[in-house]
């Protein structure tokens, strides 16, 4: 049988609640979908913890086939949906061990995970596991906040530390990490500064706009190459009218048109991971944000799906020569 379901196999509102209607196994699987529904290192609005089933939900009112790489995501993938890790609500560094456990078995297979947040905390989790596999790797961060901040009421684990904490740890290349779409209020004026001093590259939302994304996009193509790159996309990167359920939500950001051209223009780069953060299923009338949020995820299996591709014919046109 052909994945994602078609609804003309069965109808999309028919569902086991996995990604467009996912297996759990299949061989030869190249994505897996794992949720990490840990929200309690949120500082404001909680709720993200909702996120992993109300994504998948949105799904439903997805295609298989990507237009514009040409691929089908899930089926060139023969992607795969494991549900979610058992987080521990109050316990974040239990629930750490849980996620990266996770992350890890896939990574260390070759298959890459996209996990479905929960809070911004968790990427520190998968960060651990691809150091674990591939060592420090690059980073894409698509978000408003760049999440470098020490301690948030003494306490250095939180969803606005986790690129800190990923740092200290040696899981990043810290020339190798893009911070894009940053923007709003700050706390203290040094709070951009935090993250170049940690050798972070920075792009606020109001340098994306002047430069443009297709400038942006060469560089961090030209920074990263063929380094191994994990891209976290926390969902308040996009404006909040066209993303309202979120928990920091920010006026200004890139409307959902544009997010979904600046992800489709990263294709090219070896992706070991992905993420997708920080959606609130309460406060997402409509469906609104969850259905973004899927077709987000729907995109990062294309570029997985478009590399894999090349590399076939790659190989292919090496043994085709005569």
């Amino acid at each position: 049988m052909h994945y994602p379901l078609s609804p003309d196999v069965k109808p999309e509102f028919c569902t086991t609640g996995s990604f467009m209607r996912l297996p759990s196994s299949r061989d030869g699987a190249k994505v897996a979908i794992v949720g990490l529904p840990f929200d309690t290192a949120a500082s404001f609005r909680v709720g993200a913890r909702f996120a992993p089933q109300a994504i998948r939900q949105a799904s439903m009112l997805l295609f298989p086939y990507h237009p514009v790489h040409q691929v089908y995501p899930f089926e060139d993938t023969r992607a795969i949906d494991l549900g979610d890790v058992p987080v521990i609500p109050h316990n974040i560094h239990r629930s750490y061990d849980l996620m990266q456990a996770s992350m890890q078995e896939l990574m260390a297979k070759g298959i890459v995970p996209i996990g479905l947040g929960g809070d911004h905390s968790v990427t520190l989790a998968a960060l651990r596991a691809a150091a674990k596999v591939y060592g420090p790797v690059a980073l894409i961060q698509f978000d408003s906040h760049t999440d470098t901040w020490d301690t948030y009421y003494e306490e250095k684990y939180w969803h606005g530390s986790p690129f800190i904490r990923a740092h200290e740890e040696g899981l990043l290349q810290p020339d190798n990490v893009f911070q894009i779409g940053i923007r709003g209020t700050l706390n203290h004026p040094g709070d951009l500064e935090a993250s170049l001093d940690l050798g972070y590259r920075v792009v606020t939302t109001q340098e994306l706009r002047r430069r443009g994304t297709a400038d942006v996009v060469r560089e961090v193509k030209a920074v990263i190459g063929d380094t191994p790159c994990f891209l976290s996309f926390d969902i308040d990167f996009v404006d909040p009218a066209f993303a309202p359920g979120t928990g920091t939500p920010e006026v200004g950001g890139l409307t959902s048109h544009e997010t979904l051209e600046i992800v489709r223009s990263l294709a090219g780069l070896t992706y070991i991971g992905f993420d997708l953060v920080e959606v609130l299923p309460p406060y997402d009338p409509a469906q609104t944000t969850s259905l973004l949020a899927a077709t987000l995820i729907h995109d990062f299996a294309a570029l997985v799906a478009l590399k894999e591709k090349t590399a076939g014919q790659a190989l292919y046109g090496q043994f085709a020569q005569p």
